[in-house]
């Protein structure tokens, strides 16, 4: 097993429209805005940007991150990260009854110094680390379209 690579699935619910949804998370740079643990986007250029992220543990990832796929057909974004992390990560925003079900996928390797160092022992509060940060955006999310 590589301690260094993470797969991460997760699925919010989510009562509002597949379309609205969809539209608010189409705008990254407007993620700290909803996203407590998103600290800052900076655009780079029309499909680059770098991240800042940080959830309980005290260490701030940064990821350059660069759009992949963009269909608004299908509901999917996808982006490839690189920097602190690298791999990939996509929505997928889907009608479910009266709301949209959000499918978020993640495949990335640590390259950051500190974590690769600290990869077998910290790899279940990464874990959990990981979670907490995706339950403040699924929170942030449904508050945020609540309110639009």
């Amino acid at each position: 097993m590589d301690w260094c690579r993470y797969r991460f699935r997760s699925v919010w619910r989510i009562a509002a429209p597949p379309d609205a949804v969809y539209a608010v998370l189409e705008r990254a740079d407007e993620y700290p805005r909803w996203w407590p643990q998103v600290r800052r986007v900076v655009p780079v250029d029309d499909t680059t940007g770098t991240i800042r992220f940080r959830s309980l543990l005290p260490y701030d990832i940064v990821v350059t991150a660069r759009a992949l796929r963009r269909d608004p057909a299908a509901r999917v974004l996808e982006i490839g990260l690189e920097g602190d992390l690298e791999g990939w990560a996509r929505w997928t925003v889907m009608p479910e009854g009266a709301g949209a079900r959000v499918v978020y996928e993640q495949e990335v390797e640590v390259r950051a110094r500190l974590l690769r160092v600290l990869a077998v022992p910290g790899r279940p509060v990464f874990r959990a680390n990981h979670a907490l940060m995706m339950r403040g955006g699924r929170r942030g999310l449904a508050t945020h379209l609540g309110s639009v």
